[in-house]
């Protein structure tokens, strides 16, 4: 009743400018039987007569009302069908496990309803990670170039654990997750009550549990002095509170050793080496030359088309195979940007060690922690600490 077309023709109606309504089949006056009989009863009361091309309408007699309201009973009843069955073509391809909306941020999808990672699924996976380390949705926006808005709807959303979304559910997806369960979790911490959530500590953000590795949350006792504790305490973490003021001396420590104590350094160094390893076994993964690499999969599509070209295998066959093969490679790229993003952080990480060794040799971090302000501390723990 809202169609800016049929207001337009009551408006007329209401106004006495019609005499008679035509259209080409009633269920293109309306697919709602109420509406038809409250259109129906104003028309009569107006002296206007309704006309269909396709039928015929008399509206005027006990019989032609009786046709009237089962031709609409029958529009309605194909309306209600044709909704149905729509929703029971999307419910059975949710529960095959695919998409039937808009791919998100990081997918793209296939003809046959099933999301592929895509260039910006190492992005995706860097927002899980800076928001696991407790970064705000801000810091986050910033490091990563991404929309505020895009950041949280990413964060929210569960088709990044391989799941498939209809009607506020979730369900099982054919597609590759982004992130694990683990990685899902983390970068959803509930708030504590009793953290503040903007600290005044200046080391807040960035002190971790020693047994779980959570980012540990600022709380403060009942006589107001400021603790960490760990977010899974109590919940399989037995990490008792710590001190904030013994964090800050036990980080200026750390400091200080850095910058003079030769085998500490050399121990961090073996460390980002080790780091690298893994690194080194997927690159030799990627770069050989089995039906699994991208040569591979290259030699199998030549194949693929030396067999199409000869007459072995129909189209259908052709183009089945030939999407999974374009599939594999869209996925081995995938692979290969996020090795290739993975080393150049490992080699930021290292570079920004040795930037940092080298300053805190030449500093003394007690002296200027104590000269230092609240917002010259937190300097300090942003570029050294961090």
């Amino acid at each position: 009743m809202d169609r800016p077309g049929l207001q337009r023709v009551l408006d007329m109606v209401e106004r006495g400018h019609v005499s008679h309504v035509l259209v080409w089949r009633l269920d293109r006056l309306s697919r709602n039987l109420g509406d038809l009989q409250t259109l129906a009863t104003g028309f009569l009361d107006r002296g206007v007569q309704l006309h269909s091309v396709t039928e015929n309408l008399v509206l005027s007699s006990a019989t032609g009302r009786m046709f009237y309201n089962i031709l609409g009973s029958f529009a309605q009843f194909y309306r209600e069908q044709l909704s149905e069955n729509v929703r029971m073509g999307m419910g059975q391809a949710v529960r095959e496990g695919r998409w039937i909306n808009r791919p998100k941020t990081g997918y793209d999808l296939r003809d046959d309803g099933v999301l592929i990672a895509n260039d910006d699924a190492p992005r995706v996976r860097a927002i899980f990670r800076l928001r696991a380390e407790g970064l705000s949705y801000r810091d986050i926006e910033q490091r990563t170039g991404t929309n505020y808005g895009t950041v949280m709807a990413i964060l929210k959303s569960r088709i990044y654990l391989g799941e498939v979304l209809l009607c506020g559910d979730w369900f099982p997806g054919l597609h590759e997750p982004l992130v694990s369960l683990e990685e899902f979790a983390s970068a959803h911490k509930a708030h504590t009550p009793g953290v503040r959530r903007r600290s005044r500590q200046v080391m807040a953000g960035r002190v971790r549990c020693g047994l779980c590795g959570r980012v540990a949350a600022v709380e403060y006792t009942q006589a107001g002095l400021p603790t960490f504790r760990c977010r899974h305490r109590g919940q399989g973490c037995t990490m008792p509170r710590r001190a904030a003021t013994g964090l800050e001396k036990a980080a200026l420590l750390g400091l200080t050793l850095l910058g003079r104590d030769e085998s500490l350094r050399t121990a961090i160094r073996r460390q980002l080496a080790e780091a690298r390893v893994p690194l080194a076994q997927r690159s030799r993964r990627l770069d050989r030359s089995d039906a699994g690499s991208v040569s591979g999969v290259e030699r199998r599509r030549r194949k693929l088309l030396d067999l199409y070209y000869s007459d072995r295998i129909d189209p259908d066959q052709f183009a089945q195979e030939d999407r999974r093969l374009r599939a594999e490679l869209e996925l081995l790229a995938v692979e290969a940007a996020q090795f290739e993003a993975d080393e150049r952080r490992m080699d930021d990480v290292a570079k920004r060690f040795e930037d940092v060794a080298a300053v805190l040799a030449q500093m003394d971090v007690n002296r200027l922690w104590e000269a230092a302000t609240a917002a010259e501390r937190r300097v300090l723990v942003e570029e050294m600490l961090n």
